[in-house]
C-alpha cells in the first residue's frame, strides 16, 4: 500500500503563524521548540497519538521528530514493524493529527542509531581492514589458502581487496595472480612479506533498534550503500511520499569503520599517490611522523569518502523527496564543518552540564564521565550555517543535563542560552516517550534524557520554557547572523596530532580534550569571542568559495559577511589554501595570521610542496600579527569588538534590513544596572524580555561617538534589543527599586493540587516552608503541584512591585488577586506584578511544582516496578543501574523568603 499524502513546503511551514506580539517578529512553526519523540517498540495507536500530540501543542511544542527505538517489556502484541503498512498508517495519523494542530513532523531516517538495518546485507556493512600477513622465502611458495582466518568474520564474506608483496628493493602487486579457490602460484627469487587486506566487516549492529529496524550498520563510506539502505523507504513511502518536514540523521557513532573496498582508489584521488606500497609502514604501529602523514592522508580520505558517498547523496535524496534534511556531523571522521554545511539543517548537541555561577541556579547532579557542553563546540554546527546561507541551526537539548528526575525547569536556561548564544535557533528537546494511557506513572521512558513528557511534576509549568524559546527564536531566525571575524579550522592538524594508534579518527563531543581543546585554534575563537567579537569557522573547502565584495569577506547573498579572516597558529597548510589566502588578500580581504603554517600536509611530493609554500608564505608575511597577537592586528584594521562583552555581558546579532537585534546573557554572579555602548549606530533601542514578552523603548545617550543603552539584566537574565530606526508603542520600564517592602507576615495556607502517589492534607502555617519539612510522610513521597496562598492589605498603592519569591523548589505560578501574574521557572524567581494589585485587601497564590524525584524514590524504597525495558533497561547518569530507593528526600515546595519590592 503507498500513501500519496500532500507536501507541505517549508516555506509554508514557517508562514503558518500564531498570533503576533507588537514589536516581536512573527512566530511560527519553527520558532516553537520540538522534541524528539521516541517510540518505543513502535507500540502506539491513532488515540494515543492523538491525545499526546494535542497535550505537547497545549505544552506550547511545535512539532516532533519520530525516533523508533527499542520497546517496553509487557507491550511485545503491540509492537508494529517499522515501516509496515500498519506503521505507515500510524505515521499518516501522526501527521494528519499534527497538521489540524498547525504543528510539524521530522521523522529519523531509521531507528535508533547510527543507519542501518534489515536490509544491510554484509556486503554492504560498515566495514573495517582485515590485515594477514605471511613471510615467504626465496623459492618457497605460498601453500595455505589467502583467506581470512577468523571465522566471525569469515561469515561475513570479506572481501580480498589487495595482495602485496614487500621484498628487499620492490614491492609486487599480486592481487591478479590468485587463483579463484585462493592459492598464490607465486614462487619469490627474494625473501617478501605478504599482506593480504581484507574488506572485513565490523559487525556494529543498530543501537536501540526498533522492530523491524534491526540489521547491521551501513556503510557510509560505500557509494553503492546508500541505494540500498534507501530502497526500502522509497517502497515503504510511494510517491511523492509522507509529509514530512525534515529527515533526521544522529550523531555518526560507526565504530571501527576504517575501511571500504574502493578506499585504495579514493586514496588516489585525493592524496596524489598509491597507498598501497606503503601499507608496511602504515601499519607499523609506530608514530613516526611518516606514519602520521600516512594516518593524516588516510583519515582525510575517509572524510572525503563520507562527504560524496553518503552526506550529499542523503541531502539530494531527502531534497528529491520534498523535505529537508537534518544532520549531527560530530562524531564523523570528516572535517565536520564540510559534513553540516552538506545539509540543509546542521544539529549540533548540547550533552552534559556546563556549569553556571549564577547565584541560586540549581543542578542537583553531575557525572564526570561527561564533558560538559562547550560553545566552540556548538559553533561548529552554526558556523557552517552561517557561512553556506543555511537559515536554522538545530539543538539537540539537554542530553543528560541532570541525573533522571532530579533536573529542575530552571537548570534548563542556561544551557539553552548558552546555545542561543552558539547560533542555535531552531531547539529540540531531548526529549519526550510515547507513553499510552494505560502504562503507569511515569509512563515509558528513555534511558538518557531530561523527561519533557506530560508524566513529569513540572509539566504543568513548561509552557514557561516553550514559551521563551518561541520568542528568542522568532527573533534568532529573523533576518541573518552577524558576524565580525572568520576563523579558519586547520583539519590538517587535527588530522595529524588526533588518535596516533588508530587509522580513523571521530570528532566527537566526548573527545574534545584530544582534538579541540589543546589547539591554538579553539584558544584563538576562545580568546576573541571573550573580546567581544563574533566568530564563525571556515573549512579549506568553503575558504575557496570566498568574495570579497567591498572589502567584506562573504560565500553569497545567503552567507554572513565577515570584516576579517583569521589564521590561527598551526602546524599545516596545503598550498591550495596558501594560494587561496593570496587570492583573496589581492582581493582586498583583511587576512591575520597568527603564525605562518610551518609544513605542508601529507606524504606525497613533500618536498617539492615545501618549497611551493616557502614562496607562498612569503607573499603573507606581512599579515601576521606582532607576537601573535590577532586582537591587536584587529584593531590596527579598525575593526573593533563589541564593547559590553568587557562589562561581562555576551551576545549575538542578528541583521534583519535595517534592524540589528542583539541576545544578550548576563551569566556571571553580579547583576547590571549600567550603560552599554555598542558599535552599531543607531536612533533607537527597543529592549524585548523573552521571559514575559515585554518591549520598550529603551533610555539611549551618545557618548564618545558611540550609542549607549541603559539595561538592567540580574544574572541569570537575557534581554534581546533592537536597534536602527523603530520604536516601541511605549517605553521600557526599569524596575528601580525604592527601598520599600510589603511586609507578607500572616499565615499561608498550602493545597496540594495534583500529583502522586497520593495527595497530603492541606495545611496551615505560621511562615513559610518546604512541604518536605512538615513531618509528613506522604508530603515526602509527593511529586506534583500545590499551592501557597496568604493575604496582604496594602494602604496605598506605588508605581509597580516586583515580587521576590526566594528559594522556590522547583518552579511557581503566581496568581494575584485571582489574575494570572506569571511563571516563574527560571532564576531569579522575580516577576512584576504592579498591574494587578489594589489598595486594601489583596491575596497571592503560588502554585509550585516539584520535581518527581521523591515519587520515584519511594517507588523504589517500595518495591514497586517501573523498570520494565528491552536492551538497555534503566540506567543512572554514570550508566549503572538505577535505583532511587537510597536518595535523600529532595527538598520541595518555597522556602522564600517572598518580598514585594516597591519599584519605580
Amino acid at each position: 500500500m503507498r500513501y500519496l499524502l500532500i507536501l507541505l513546503p517549508f516555506a509554508l511551514l514557517l508562514s503558518c503563524q500564531t498570533t503576533p506580539q507588537q514589536d516581536w517578529p512573527a512566530e511560527s512553526v519553527t520558532t516553537k521548540p520540538w522534541t524528539r519523540w521516541w517510540w518505543m517498540g513502535n507500540a502506539v495507536d491513532d488515540a494515543n497519538i492523538r491525545k499526546q500530540l494535542i497535550a505537547y501543542h497545549e505544552a506550547g511544542l511545535g512539532g516532533v521528530e519520530i525516533t523508533p527505538i527499542y520497546g517496553a517489556m509487557g507491550f511485545e502484541d503491540l509492537y508494529i514493524d517499522y515501516l509496515s503498512e500498519e506503521w505507515m498508517q500510524r505515521l499518516q495519523t501522526v501527521i494528519r493529527v499534527a497538521d489540524s494542530l498547525g504543528m510539524g513532523v521530522d521523522m529519523n531516517l531509521g531507528t535508533g542509531w547510527p543507519y542501518g538495518g534489515p536490509q544491510i546485507t554484509p556486503e554492504y556493512a560498515a566495514s573495517k581492514m582485515i590485515v594477514q600477513q605471511y613471510s615467504l622465502n626465496a623459492g618457497q611458495a605460498l601453500k595455505e589458502k589467502i583467506t581470512v582466518s577468523d571465522e566471525k568474520q569469515a561469515a561475513m564474506q570479506p572481501r580480498l581487496v589487495t595482495l602485496m608483496a614487500y621484498g628487499p628493493e620492490t614491492t609486487i602487486d599480486l592481487t591478479d595472480s590468485l587463483s579463484d579457490d585462493g592459492l598464490l602460484p607465486w614462487t619469490p627469487d627474494a625473501n617478501y612479506e605478504l599482506y593480504a587486506i581484507f574488506a572485513g566487516k565490523t559487525g556494529q549492529m543498530v543501537k536501540r533498534a526498533a522492530p523491524g529496524g534491526t540489521g547491521l550498520v551501513m556503510d557510509h563510506l560505500n557509494k553503492e550503500s546508500f541505494p540500498v539502505y534507501t530502497a526500502r523507504f522509497e517502497e515503504a513511502f510511494g510517491t511523492p511520499g509522507p509529509n514530512i518536514r525534515s529527515f533526521f540523521n544522529d550523531s555518526y557513532e560507526v565504530y571501527g569503520a576504517n575501511f571500504t573496498p574502493t578506499l585504495f582508489e579514493a586514496f588516489e584521488r585525493n592524496s596524489g599517490y598509491d597507498l598501497k606500497p606503503h601499507l608496511p609502514t602504515l601499519l607499523s604501529g609506530d608514530s613516526s611522523a611518516t606514519v602520521r602523514r600516512l594516518k593524516a592522508d588516510y583519515r582525510q580520505t575517509m572524510g572525503e569518502m563520507l562527504l560524496t558517498n553518503f552526506s550529499e547523496p542523503w541531502k539530494n535524496w531527502i531534497n528529491n523527496h520534498g523535505a529537508l534534511s537534518r544532520n549531527q556531523a560530530h562524531g564523523s571522521p570528516a572535517n565536520l564543518l564540510d559534513v553540516y554545511a552538506a545539509t540543509d539543517i546542521p544539529e549540533c548537541e548540547t550533552f552534559g552540564y556546563s556549569g553556571f555561577d549564577i547565584p541560586g541556579a540549581k543542578n542537583y547532579t553531575h557525572s564526570s564521565r561527561h564533558l560538559p557542553p562547550d560553545l566552540y563546540m556548538l559553533k561548529f554546527a552554526s558556523s557552517a550555517a552561517h557561512v553556506a546561507g543555511k537559515p536554522l541551526v538545530s539543538s539537540e537539548t539537554f542530553t543528560w543535563l541532570g541525573e533522571h528526575f532530579k533536573t529542575p525547569l530552571s537548570q534548563t536556561k542556561p544551557e539553552l542560552d548558552q546555545a542561543f548564544l552558539a547560533g542555535v535557533n531552531h531547539v529540540f528537546f531531548h526529549g519526550t516517550t510515547y507513553s499510552p494511557t494505560e502504562a503507569e506513572w511515569p509512563g515509558w521512558l528513555f534511558y538518557a534524557s531530561t523527561n519533557f513528557a506530560p508524566s513529569n511534576s513540572w509539566w504543568p509549568h513548561i509552557d514557561g520554557l516553550t514559551s521563551y524559546i518561541n520568542r528568542s527564536q522568532s527573533v534568532l531566525q529573523t533576518g541573518q547572523a552577524d558576524g565580525d571575524v572568520l576563523l579558519y579550522f586547520p583539519y590538517d592538524d587535527a588530522a595529524y596530532f588526533s588518535g596516533k594508534k588508530s587509522l580513523e579518527y571521530l570528532f566527537t563531543v566526548h573527545n574534545i580534550d584530544e582534538w579541540l581543546h589543546p589547539t591554538n585554534f579553539y584558544a584563538t575563537a576562545k580568546r576573541l569571542t571573550e573580546k567581544g567579537y563574533l566568530v564563525d569557522y571556515i573549512s579549506e573547502n568553503w575558504l575557496e568559495k570566498l568574495a570579497v565584495p567591498n572589502g567584506q569577506l562573504s560565500t553569497g547573498p545567503n552567507g554572513t559577511s565577515y570584516k576579517a579572516l583569521v589564521i590561527p597558529k598551526m602546524t599545516f597548510m596545503s598550498t591550495k589554501a596558501l594560494q587561496t589566502l593570496l587570492k583573496l588578500k589581492k582581493q582586498g580581504a583583511t587576512i591575520i595570521l597568527q603564525g605562518l603554517p610551518e609544513d605542508v600536509p601529507g606524504l606525497h611530493n613533500l618536498e617539492l610542496r615545501r618549497a611551493i609554500l616557502d614562496s607562498l608564505v612569503m607573499g603573507l608575511g606581512t599579515s601576521t600579527s606582532p607576537a601573535g597577537n590577532v586582537q591587536a592586528s584587529l584593531t590596527a584594521a579598525m575593526i573593533q569588538p563589541e564593547r559590553l562583552a568587557a562589562l561581562g555581558l555576551k551576545f549575538v546579532r542578528r541583521v534583519d534590513g535595517n534592524n540589528t537585534y542583539y541576545f544578550i546573557v548576563n551569566q556571571r554572579p553580579e547583576a547590571f544596572d549600567g550603560w552599554v555602548p555598542f558599535n552599531k549606530a543607531f536612533n533607537q533601542a527597543v529592549i524585548l524580555d523573552a521571559m514575559t514578552g515585554r518591549a520598550g523603548n529603551a533610555e539611549t545617550k551618545t557618548e564618545n561617538g558611540l550609542t549607549q543603552v541603559r539595561m538592567q539584566i540580574k544574572s541569570g537574565e537575557s534581554l534581546f534589543l533592537k536597534v536602527g530606526n523603530e520604536t516601541s508603542a511605549t517605553n521600557w520600564s526599569y524596575a528601580n527599586e525604592t527601598g520599600g517592602t510589603v511586609a507578607l507576615n500572616d499565615p499561608w495556607t498550602l493545597d496540594f493540587k495534583a500529583g502522586g502517589p497520593s495527595l497530603p492534607g492541606n495545611k496551615t502555617m505560621d511562615k513559610l516552608q518546604l512541604w518536605t519539612t512538615l513531618g509528613d510522610s506522604l508530603a515526602d513521597q509527593f511529586s506534583g503541584t500545590a499551592t501557597y496562598a496568604t493575604h496582604f492589605a496594602l494602604a496605598s498603592k506605588k508605581d509597580d512591585y516586583l515580587l521576590q519569591l526566594g528559594d522556590v523548589r522547583e518552579s511557581a505560578k503566581v496568581w494575584v488577586n485571582g489574575q494570572y501574574a506569571g511563571n516563574s521557572w527560571a532564576v531569579p524567581h522575580e516577576l512584576r506584578i504592579g498591574e494587578y494589585l489594589k489598595e486594601g485587601d489583596n491575596t497571592i497564590e503560588i502554585e509550585v511544582a516539584n520535581l518527581m524525584a521523591n515519587r520515584i524514590r519511594y517507588m523504589d524504597s517500595a518495591g514497586i516496578e517501573w523498570r520494565k525495558y528491552h536492551e538497555i533497561n534503566f540506567v543512572n547518569i554514570d550508566y549503572q543501574s538505577f535505583d532511587a530507593s537510597g536518595w535523600e528526600v529532595q527538598p520541595s515546595g518555597l522556602i522564600g523568603p517572598v518580598k514585594l519590592v516597591e519599584v519605580d
